[in-house]
């Protein structure tokens, strides 16, 4: 099964009416509070209802009063998959109710998803119900899969930071609490990705050297980032902010267990401008394995990007969002004098405050 092919919103925060292409890499622009992040919570809130988590998504989410578009008391999601002769559409309703929440209607490729094994009603049909064919088996656990990456805590004691135990690692973590034992398991198990991280570092910082895991207790590896021009190397805790998160972007993009849906909120965070020709690259590239969905603020990563790549999020004249796709635009004529990131600067684009 491909991809996720459109996705349907109304009455999620700004996003009501909305009817939107999903590509396999798309990167949302558009001014603070014109609901990209929105896309990507709608995203991991169907993730949750086809994992068994809706109630806890949408507690973490502030409840379903915090969601649903001002002056509503429903909303509507859909997200469909597959080739046009072969389509899954997953459709979910929720309602408030009192200070909780109904599911309203739930379906399945058009069939109502209730079952007489679905016992907890807060939750819905699809995470719990047996389904009949291998292909809606395999829509679940592709939409359940999806996660959402936000930007990277490298605080002075953040688990990224930190010596980490060495367990089973396919992923750096959403916290980079998985980063060291990773690379390890990577540097060990899969050579090539290994590779592909530290030459993209050798890339983005010219004096790297390395990447070495000396253990610091039974069980626990710290990591050590060598470095030609200071020989004793850095530890993660010495690591500048940057480093540290274009080695666990790197690291994600490049893993062998990205998940069906990667949903990440500002990645250039902390980034040197330089870095993000890089960064451009790591995302096409992980896109041939997994949907990536990202949102940016950043002229720079723009400006590697491709017309086919941008989804444009403006504001109406009613303070409600519209998705664009950039090659929908009539820019030929402006990217022949300018860059994209230009153009955008220019308002040819949108997405502008």
């Amino acid at each position: 099964m491909s991809g996720f092919q459109r996705l349907k919103v109304d009455g999620f925060r700004r996003l009501c009416g909305v009817d939107c292409e999903l590509r396999p890499l798309t990167v949302m622009i558009g001014a603070n509070g014109s609901g990209k992040t929105s896309v990507l919570e709608v995203m991991s809130l169907l993730a949750a209802s086809a994992e068994g988590r809706l109630r806890d998504k949408l507690s973490e989410l502030g409840g379903i009063a915090a969601v649903v578009t001002l002056g509503r008391t429903e909303l509507s999601l859909q997200v469909s998959a597959g080739p046009p002769d072969a389509q899954f559409v997953y459709s979910l309703s929720i309602g408030a109710s009192g200070i909780g929440y109904d599911i309203k209607d739930h379906l399945l490729a058009g069939e109502t998803l209730y079952s007489p094994t679905v016992k907890n009603t807060s939750e819905t049909a699809l995470s719990q119900a047996p389904l009949l064919s291998p292909q809606a088996m395999e829509f679940r656990q592709r939409l359940a899969s999806s996660v959402y990456y936000h930007t990277l805590d490298v605080g002075p004691r953040s688990p990224v930071r930190l010596p980490q135990p060495m367990r089973p690692a396919k992923l750096p973590g959403r916290n980079g609490e998985d980063l060291v034992t990773c690379l390890f398991e990577m540097r060990e198990a899969d050579p090539d990705r290994f590779e592909t991280v530290e030459d993209s570092l050798k890339a983005a910082f010219p004096s790297f050297d390395r990447l070495t895991f000396p253990p610091v207790a039974a069980g626990t590896l710290a990591m050590i980032w060598r470095d030609r021009d200071f020989p004793p190397g850095f530890y993660s805790h010495q690591l500048s902010e940057g480093a540290l998160r274009f080695l666990w972007l790197a690291t994600l993009l490049q893993s062998a267990g990205l998940p069906e849906v990667t949903l990440l909120d500002e990645p250039e965070v902390s980034l040197h401008p330089q870095l993000l020709s890089l960064l451009a690259d790591l995302l096409r590239e992980a896109s041939q394995r997994s949907q990536i969905i990202v949102a940016t603020h950043s002229d720079r990563l723009v400006r590697f990007l491709n017309p086919a790549e941008v989804l444009v999020v403006d504001l109406t004249g009613e303070s409600l969002a519209t998705l664009t796709w950039a090659d929908s635009l009539d820019l030929d004529k402006w990217l022949d004098e300018y860059t994209l990131d230009q153009v955008w600067a220019m308002g040819r684009l949108g997405g502008r405050p």
